[in-house]
């Protein structure tokens, strides 16, 4: 039997990253990547993609109501945030001097930690 191979590319966005949203209802907000879901091929973003969410009372809400949390967006809507320029940027990997894959930013060439 025939293994099935993964047709997706390769996932460049990693948590804690810093991103920039380039399209949607969010354009241009910048945050840290807080959760990344690699099936769904999306990512939670902190404070963009706003959404009210009705709860019921429970244990750490005793009141219930109406709250406030971010919702996941797709990969393809956000960039990566160029940690020396400040800028939108693609992201490329290498081999650094000890064999190990890194990702770096493609306008300035900074290693992406």
């Amino acid at each position: 039997m025939e293994r099935k191979k993964n047709k997706q590319p390769k996932i460049k966005i990693k948590k804690g990253d810093q991103v920039e949203v380039i399209t949607g209802v969010s354009k241009g907000q910048r945050g840290k990547v807080l959760d990344v879901q690699l099936k769904k091929r999306k990512v939670l973003v902190e404070k963009v993609n706003v959404v009210s969410k009705a709860t019921k009372p429970n244990a750490d809400n005793a009141e219930g109501g109406i709250v406030k949390q971010e919702a996941p967006i797709h990969i393809s809507n956000v960039m990566l945030v160029d940690p020396k320029e400040g800028v939108v940027t693609r992201v490329g990997r290498q081999r650094d001097k000890n064999g190990k894959l890194v990702r770096f930013a493609r306008k300035s060439g900074e290693v992406i930690k």
